[in-house]
C-alpha cells in the first residue's frame, strides 16, 4: 500500500483548523499512509515532523520524505514520547499537533496485524509490533482485571461473563486467533439492535489496553502544553466516547473551564488560573454526511481544537 492510497479522516477539516503557514512546523503525531502531512506540506512552505509506532508506516513513508526532502522528518515512535523524539530533533517548539486516534485503517485491512475480526487471523493488535500481544493478555490475565479492561476500555456491559468464558477456554487450549476470540465472545454476549458485532468492544477494549492507547494520549496533551507556540493549535480526532471524553477534559481544564473528574486523566492534572488553551470548538465537529456515507469509519469521528494562549505553562501542568 502506497502512502497515497489513504486518505485519513476529516482530512479538510484537521487543515483548516491547523491553518499551516509558510516556516511554521507541524507535526502529525499519527502519520499512518501519511495523509495529514502530505496535506500539511502542500498548503503551504511548512516543515512536518511525523511520528508512528508502527514499523511499516515508516518503511511507507520513506517515498514521501524523499519528495518533501528537507521538510519532512519522520520518526518512529510512539506520539506519546513526542517531547522526547522532537528533542532529539532539536526541535522544541511548534505551531501544531495533528493526532487521529486509534487503529489505522492499513492495520485494520492486515489481517496478519489481529487487529480485525473481519478476517480471521493472529490475535496480535500491536501497533509497534513489539511487547505482549492481545493474545498474550487473554491466555494469563486474572479473570477480574481481564473483566475490568472490557468494561473500563470497551464499555462492555457483559464484561465478566466474556472474561469468565476466556479463562474456562484456556484452561483446555490457549486463544491464538482474532476468529476464535471473536467466536467466543458471540456465543455469550447477544446481538444489539444496531447491529454492532458482538465482539467489537471487545477487540476495542484490547487494542487499547495493549498499546496503552489513554496513556499515550495523556502524555501527548500534556507535552502539547510546552511544545505548542502562542497561537499554536491542538487539533484531535477520535473515535469512541473514552478518547473524546479525555481530550474534551483536557481542553475544558486547561482553558479555565473547569472539568468533571475524569478516572482517565492523571491525579494531579489540574487547572490552573491563567488559560493555557482557547477552545475553538465547544462542540466537537463532525464528518460532512457525504464523507460518512463514503468512509464507514468517519461515522463516528469526533473534531476537537484548541489553541495555546500565551501563558507560560506551570511546572505542574507540563
Amino acid at each position: 500500500m502506497t502512502t497515497a492510497s489513504h486518505t485519513p479522516v476529516m482530512l479538510r477539516e484537521v487543515i483548516d483548523a491547523l491553518k499551516p503557514r509558510d516556516g511554521g512546523v507541524y507535526v502529525d503525531g499519527t502519520f499512518g499512509r501519511g495523509g495529514y502531512t502530505r496535506a500539511l506540506l502542500d498548503a503551504a512552505e511548512t516543515k512536518v515532523v511525523a511520528i508512528d509506532r508502527d514499523p511499516d508506516a515508516v518503511a511507507a513513508g520513506q517515498q514521501m520524505v524523499f519528495d518533501y526532502k528537507p521538510r519532512l522528518t519522520l520518526l518512529h515512535g510512539p506520539f506519546g514520547a513526542m517531547d522526547v523524539l522532537l528533542a532529539g530533533q532539536h526541535i522544541f517548539h511548534i505551531d501544531g499537533i495533528a493526532l487521529d486516534l486509534g487503529v489505522s485503517s492499513p492495520q485494520i485491512d492486515e489481517a496478519e496485524r489481529g487487529f480485525s475480526f473481519a478476517a480471521d487471523g493472529p490475535l496480535d493488535m500491536r501497533m509497534s509490533k513489539s511487547g505482549p500481544t492481545a493474545a498474550d493478555i487473554v491466555n494469563t490475565m486474572h479473570e477480574r482485571e481481564l473483566a475490568d479492561i472490557l468494561y473500563t476500555l470497551g464499555d462492555e456491559r457483559y464484561s465478566r461473563r466474556i472474561a469468565k468464558s476466556i479463562v474456562e477456554h484456556r484452561a483446555t487450549r490457549r486463544l491464538t486467533r482474532t476468529g476464535e476470540l471473536a467466536d467466543l465472545v458471540r456465543k455469550v454476549v447477544p446481538r444489539s439492535k444496531d447491529g454492532l458485532d458482538p465482539a467489537t468492544r471487545t477487540f476495542q477494549a484490547l487494542r487499547i489496553y495493549v498499546n496503552d492507547e489513554i496513556g499515550e494520549l495523556n502524555r501527548t496533551l500534556k507535552a502539547s502544553i510546552a511544545l505548542l507556540n502562542p497561537s499554536g493549535r491542538l487539533v484531535v480526532v477520535s473515535f469512541h466516547s473514552l478518547e473524546d471524553r479525555v481530550v474534551k477534559e483536557f481542553m475544558r481544564r486547561h482553558s479555565g473551564l473547569g472539568a468533571s473528574v475524569s478516572r482517565h486523566l492523571p491525579a494531579n492534572d489540574q487547572a490552573q488560573e491563567e488559560p493555557l488553551f482557547r477552545i475553538l470548538t465547544q462542540k466537537p465537529m463532525t464528518p460532512s454526511e457525504a464523507e460518512a456515507k463514503s468512509n464507514p469509519r468517519a461515522r463516528s469521528a469526533k473534531l476537537r481544537v484548541a489553541e495555546r494562549t500565551e501563558t507560560p505553562a506551570k511546572e505542574s501542568a507540563r
